[in-house]
């Protein structure tokens, strides 16, 4: 008789997210068991607890979600345990804060395809902002834009220098390079997407933060991306639904992609990452780079 899988799942949040673990059960893991408020410095020692209680055999269906808000603290957690693993008692890891590396990763794969489609280059060298880009999906967007060569800054309504700061310390642990600036005003929104080629929308429910006025001076944008799914629209004219609908009030016709576009190749790729787990060989250590790897395949 086969054992059963088990999935802890870790967080650093109060409760942990229903969504992953309706995404854990249907890809087929049979017990997934949440372990909340939890610290960096305790990882080892509950790593520890889970692959040492069940053999060599028992560890090959065991694994570990590192969920959570901060994208920073769940790859610390990921490599606090990596480090606590003692082959051959060994098991996957995959981290997912609040669904923002899949997410991320599902809107720069729609985005890469459907620039390539409108323009039949790459979007190595082009300039992509990032709305929202402070939080956990925006941020990690910018990472995998960056990462696909485009030429990326972050947007605050707020505060440029707080952008900053969070780039750079993107840059510090990651070594991705992009900037952070501030569109705390019409003007300064205005200026920043007339050098645009492509925007992402990331900016919490409800709240637009491109007007038709802004899309107006949009004279460069090809690929508007929101993946906001509460009315208001994130982005003027960008529907739901859209999945390459030319925007009318962009000089270009620029393509919008909606939240559910988004959401479609971000559940397949969590699912993906998931059932990776489940079938791997050998143990795996999945983040946003492997979810990006995913999401371009299926976008």
């Amino acid at each position: 008789m086969s054992r059963p899988t088990i999935l802890h799942m870790f967080t650093a949040a109060a409760n942990l997210s229903p969504f992953d673990v309706n995404m854990a059960i249907d890809a087929g893991w049979q017990h997934c068991l949440p372990y909340t408020n939890l610290l960096p410095a305790q990882i080892a020692d509950f790593t520890q607890d889970a692959i040492f209680s069940r053999g060599p055999k028992g560890v090959k269906r065991t694994g570990i979600f590192v969920g959570g808000r901060d994208i920073h603290m769940a790859m610390d957690m990921l490599h606090a345990a990596r480090k606590a693993m003692v082959p051959p008692f060994e098991v996957s890891v995959f981290a997912d804060p609040s669904g923002a590396f899949t997410t991320a990763a599902g809107m720069v794969a729609c985005v890469e395809k459907k620039f390539t489609a409108v323009t039949g280059e790459p979007i190595t060298g082009r300039r992509a902002l990032v709305f929202g880009g402070t939080g956990p999906v925006g941020l990690t967007c910018a990472m995998l834009a960056a990462r696909a060569g485009a030429d990326v800054a972050i947007v605050s309504h707020v505060d440029g220098a707080k952008a900053q700061a969070m780039a750079d310390e993107c840059a510090q642990r990651y070594g991705v390079s992009f900037a952070g600036v501030d569109g705390g005003s019409d003007a300064a929104i205005e200026a920043l997407i007339g050098d645009a080629d492509i925007v992402f929308n990331a900016a919490k429910a409800g709240v637009q933060v491109l007007a038709e006025r802004h899309l107006a001076k949009a004279v460069k944008v090809r690929v508007l991306c929101d993946v906001n799914a509460v009315p208001p629209e994130g982005i003027a004219g960008v529907g739901v639904m859209d999945d390459g609908v030319p925007v009318g009030t962009t000089p270009l016709g620029a393509l919008g992609i909606g939240a559910l576009a988004v959401g479609n190749v971000k559940y397949k790729t969590q699912q993906g990452l998931l059932q990776a787990m489940l079938e791997a060989e050998k143990p795996a250590y999945l983040h946003f780079e492997q979810a990006f790897d995913i999401a371009r395949t299926l976008a």
